[in-house]
């Protein structure tokens, strides 16, 4: 039986046998491609660029009185150790993991130099991961 107010469906075993009842409709699954096409920006593209610095804790560390561990600890996607991090500014931000954890941004810095985390009632243990993710924008 159809509702004449919503047009939809009513099941007839209803027991209530209240005709103003919403029937959810079907909800159909798609394969993740939208279906309309992305708008094209006729300025211009924003592209990407990222960095990534990794470092694996070789002694505990204890940040009771905060740490700083220059840039040449670290080694970049393609295992070669660097001298710096690539910092982009102001067009970018930084990230930085701890054991595969994001931190909040107020408790560390990132310079081309080094990573400075600030004094915090913790340690982190040998053999855990330290990523810096440094990501960038430009236009074209």
């Amino acid at each position: 039986m159809i509702n004449p107010k919503s047009h939809q469906i009513i099941e007839k075993y209803c027991s209530c046998n209240c005709e103003d009842r919403f029937i959810w409709p079907r909800i159909k699954a798609t394969n993740g491609i939208p279906m309309v096409p992305p708008e094209v920006v006729p300025e211009g593209m924003i592209i990407p660029t990222i960095q990534r610095y990794f470092y694996i804790v070789t002694a505990d560390l204890d940040l009771s009185n905060g740490a700083t561990l220059p840039a040449n600890l670290f080694w970049n996607d393609e295992a070669n150790s660097v001298t710096e991090f690539t910092i982009f500014s102001p067009n970018g931000y930084v990230n930085l993991y701890i054991n595969a954890v994001m931190q909040e941004g107020g408790i560390y810095t990132v310079t081309p130099a080094s990573l400075t985390i600030v004094p915090y009632n913790a340690t982190l243990y040998r053999g855990t991961p330290i990523i810096i993710e440094s990501l960038g924008f430009t236009t074209k």
